[in-house]
């Protein structure tokens, strides 16, 4: 693996690209300071590096319909590393499962749900949650309303990003 150190020049891609994904190249290069035909080779070194997972739209899920978005605190039987893998699995199958973190201390993983209504929240985590294998406890909690969204890192914090290994 090669170590790959981010400039300034990367850090202002990255920067402007979580801001607006949409950018165009030749507007990210004007951004940065640099031209498009640079900028791009830089962007496409961040994506191949795995800087840049991929692009998303966001969507608003009040507006499509889904009005309850609940947290859902789940407790396994077992914390065996062939358990918790076989739980972040079939996790992945849930649709109304949106984010899976897995946690330390007293709960094992949080899980981030948006379902439509309470009436398709209550039967998916009375016939798909509660029933998994290995689940021991599930604690939930509805949201009222999100205070503050702002999805990917906080640029500008520190004066250099670690190294990271690729």
């Amino acid at each position: 693996m090669t170590k790959v150190k981010l400039d300034d020049i990367d850090l202002q891609i990255l920067e402007h690209l979580q801001a607006d994904g949409r950018m165009t190249n030749v507007d990210l290069a004007r951004q940065v300071g640099i031209s498009a035909p640079p900028c791009l080779r830089r962007v496409r070194a961040l994506e191949e590096s795995g800087f840049i997972k991929g692009y998303h739209a966001e969507v608003d899920a009040e507006s499509l319909g889904f009005e309850v978005t609940v947290f859902a605190m789940v407790g396994l039987a077992s914390q065996a590393e062939t358990d918790l893998v076989a739980f972040e699995e079939r996790v992945r199958a849930m649709p109304l499962v949106r984010e899976c973190w897995m946690l330390n201390g007293e709960i094992d993983f949080i899980l981030k749900i948006v379902a439509r209504d309470l009436a398709e929240f209550q039967g998916f985590l009375t016939r798909e949650l509660t029933p998994a294998p290995n689940v021991a406890s599930v604690k939930t909690s509805f949201t009222i309303r999100n205070g503050k969204h702002a999805p990917g890192v906080p640029f500008g914090l520190s004066p250099r990003p670690p190294h990271r290994g690729r």
